[in-house]
C-alpha cells in the first residue's frame, strides 16, 4: 500500500521539530555544565572581563561602556520591532487566509493542504514570532538596567551584579534568535513537510558548527589599570 502524501506532515514535521528541540536541549546542557565548550560560554567570559575593565576605568571609560550597551539595546529593540511587525503581517495574512492558502497550495511539495493544517502552520509561526519578540524585549530591558549599573558609582554597585545583568541580556538575545530559527523552519512548512524537514536538519548542523567551541583560550588576569583605560 502506498504511503499517503497527506500523512507526510504527521511524520516529517514532528521529526524535524524534535531534532531542533533535542539539539537545543543538548546545547543547553553543555552551556550549563560545560560552558567552556560553547561559544556562549566563552562570550560570557569576555563579557565578565569587559565589565571589570569598564568598572575599573574612569568616567570616559564608563561612557564607552554605556555606548556599547546602548548599541545592544538598539539592536534588541530593532529585532523586537521586526518580530512585532511580522506578527501583525501574519495576523492580516490569517484574516485573508483563503487567498494566501491558494498561493502556497500552488507550490506545495506533497503534504496536507487542508484548512485545519494551514491554521496550525499559521499559529505555530505566530507563536515563534511572539516568543522571539518577548525575548528581544527582555534583552533590551536587561541591557538598559546594565547601563544604570555601569554609571552608578563603583562603591555602590557589586561588579557581579553587573556581570549577571549583562550575561542575562545576552542569553535572552540568543533565545530570541533561536526562536527565529524555529520560525524559519516552520515558514518552509508552508511549502511542504519535505522542505521543512530538510531545513530543520540543515539548521541543526549549522547551529552545532557555530555553537561548539573546542579551542582553549588563555586569559590574563585584569590588573588595576586596564588596556581600555590606558588608551583613554
Amino acid at each position: 500500500m502506498a504511503f499517503p502524501q497527506e500523512d507526510l506532515d504527521l511524520v516529517l514535521v514532528p521529526i524535524g521539530l524534535l531534532l531542533m528541540f533535542a539539539y537545543n536541549l543538548f546545547f543547553l546542557y553543555r552551556y550549563l555544565h560545560f560552558p567552556k565548550t560553547t561559544v556562549m560560554g566563552i562570550e560570557n567570559d569576555d563579557k565578565r572581563a569587559w565589565v571589570e575593565a569598564i568598572l575599573q576605568g574612569n568616567v570616559d571609560v564608563q561612557s564607552v561602556g554605556v555606548s556599547v550597551v546602548t548599541s545592544n539595546v538598539s539592536a534588541a529593540t530593532f529585532f523586537a520591532s521586526v518580530c512585532l511587525t511580522l506578527c501583525s503581517l501574519l495576523g492580516a495574512w490569517i484574516a485573508n487566509s483563503p487567498s494566501s492558502s491558494n498561493i502556497f497550495n500552488a507550490v506545495l511539495l506533497f503534504g496536507d493542504s487542508k484548512p485545519s493544517t494551514a491554521a496550525v502552520k499559521h499559529l505555530c509561526l505566530l507563536l515563534c514570532f511572539l516568543v522571539s519578540f518577548a525575548c528581544f524585549l527582555q534583552s533590551a530591558r536587561h541591557h538598559v538596567h546594565a547601563s544604570y549599573l555601569i554609571t552608578t558609582p563603583g562603591s555602590l554597585v557589586d561588579p557581579e551584579d553587573v556581570k549577571v545583568v549583562v550575561i542575562r541580556g545576552g542569553e535572552f538575545w540568543s533565545l530570541g534568535h533561536r526562536s527565529l530559527y524555529f520560525a524559519l523552519s516552520l515558514l518552509l512548512w508552508f511549502f511542504g513537510p519535505v522542505p521543512m524537514f530538510i531545513t530543520s536538519v540543515v539548521l541543526v548542523m549549522i547551529l552545532h558548527h557555530h555553537d561548539k567551541y573546542s579551542i582553549p583560550i588563555k586569559r590574563r588576569p585584569l590588573g588595576k589599570k586596564t588596556q581600555i583605560e590606558s588608551r583613554v
